[in-house]
């Protein structure tokens, strides 16, 4: 049940954006930035705890997750380090995230033969 409930609420968020992306014409940039933003904002109002607990990994893995443990990391080291923590925390909180997307995204563009468009 946890796979399907992870690929419903993760195929619902994509679907939220590419209807932005086709009914607003925006750009993916501003998606993007969208969806981080939203993920801090429904964090701080405890919602995306609730999405969490109900789409497991299709909810965290996302764009509106990242902003989540951004913000998440960043209020929990401020807790425990200060001004600092702010700073640090949501890098320590994203960091394995961002670094294994950088190992593979490297790994992918030496396998296949990358044309611009």
């Amino acid at each position: 049940m946890n796979y399907l409930m992870s690929f419903i609420v993760g195929g619902l968020i994509c679907v939220i954006g590419q209807l932005i992306m086709d009914i607003k014409k925006l750009n993916p940039a501003y998606i993007l930035v969208t969806f981080v933003v939203s993920g801090v904002i429904l964090g701080y109002l405890g919602i995306y705890d609730k999405i969490i607990e109900f789409g497991y990994s299709g909810a965290t893995v996302t764009l509106p997750g990242f902003g989540y443990a951004l913000a998440k990391g960043a209020v929990e080291e401020t807790a425990k380090n200060g001004f600092l923590g702010v700073l640090s925390g949501g890098i320590m909180a994203t960091g394995a995230g961002v670094g294994a997307a950088l190992v593979f995204g490297y790994i992918v563009s030496l396998i296949f033969d990358a044309k611009a468009k």
